[in-house]
């Protein structure tokens, strides 16, 4: 079993940063794929930035390239998630995800494990 817990939502200003971290505890994380979703009211829950252990790379959605950036730190089973260049469309409650080692995905069907999420909102 693999638990997942976000930290570092907020209130920020369009044109700010903001940065999320999640940490996994449990066995295995090391062989677990990690990723971030968002979810704002009234719409489904949608990929924003992962990180497959296949290649050891990051994939990103296009909403989000070139703003936003995930680090992973191995050794302290934490992944963060830096947010730059925030916009109002960017206000979400935001989840932190894992999933066994394996291709890169972006469904939220494809994790197994959910954090409860952090709320994000960016005023205009």
């Amino acid at each position: 079993q693999v638990q997942v817990v976000e930290s570092g939502g907020g209130l920020v200003q369009a044109g700010g940063s903001l940065t999320l971290s999640c940490v996994a505890s449990g066995r295995t994380y090391s062989g677990h794929d990690m990723a971030w979703f968002r979810q704002a009211p009234g719409k489904k829950r949608e990929f924003v930035a992962g990180f497959s252990l296949v290649g050891g790379t990051a994939f990103y959605a296009d909403s989000v390239k070139g703003r936003f950036n995930i680090s992973r730190d191995s050794a302290k089973n934490a992944m963060d998630l830096q947010m730059g260049g925030l916009r109002p469309e960017d206000t979400a409650v935001y989840y932190c995800a894992a999933k066994p080692r394996g291709l890169p995905q972006k469904i939220p069907t494809a994790y197994n494990y959910w954090g409860q999420g952090t709320q994000v909102t960016v005023s205009s």
